[in-house]
């Protein structure tokens, strides 16, 4: 095989693809990797991740007792927003952190995908902002459309997970290399 017929992944040592006799793009160049690592979005990123999800859990347990037993619309509505809020927050400073990573504001083919199922998330979850600001529906149509969005969130939060563990593993042969 000449040079010239390996593909970039294959040039940069990316890491192979079980049963594809091939290798998959690295998550990030060398550059990429520097720039990632000495943006202040990375640690905003690092810090908004975990709130929003300690969010989504008690925002998840508020709407579930509100559909269980009709208590609690208030608390369920305002974690819903406070939710929301925080999802905004992380979509605008990782956009941002794309864009110093990247170059581009969203859908770097590195992220492409995890960038589509967020554009669901926010979607919907400016769905229900949109039906509470219009009373549009009932009360409990509008935290079923939330729960909605919270399972498209939790999918996606699972793909940011498994791009984290794929740049974990393919950070881990490189500093192997180095010592």
């Amino acid at each position: 095989m000449r040079a010239n017929d390996l593909s970039p992944a294959d040039r940069q040592g990316g890491a192979a693809v079980p049963g594809s006799g091939r290798a998959a793009a690295p998550l990030y160049t060398p550059d990429q990797r520097d720039r990632r690592d000495s943006s202040a979005w990375t640690l905003v990123q690092g810090v908004l991740a975990p709130i929003q999800f300690l969010i989504f859990l008690v925002s998840l347990t508020l709407v579930l007792r509100y559909l269980a037993t009709g208590d609690g619309v208030v608390a369920a509505t305002i974690s819903i927003m406070v939710k929301t809020g925080a999802l905004y927050a992380i979509m605008i400073t990782g956009a941002i952190w794309e864009k110093q990573v990247f170059g581009r504001w969203l859908f770097a083919p590195a992220f492409f995908w995890e960038d589509v199922v967020s554009m669901l998330v926010l979607a919907l979850h400016t769905a229900y902002l949109v039906a509470l600001a219009r009373d549009f529906g009932s009360e409990a149509g509008r935290m079923w459309l939330a729960l909605a969005a919270y399972a498209s969130y939790v999918v996606n939060a699972a793909q940011f997970l498994i791009k984290l563990r794929a740049a974990r593993l393919q950070r881990a042969p490189a500093s192997m290399a180095a010592s």
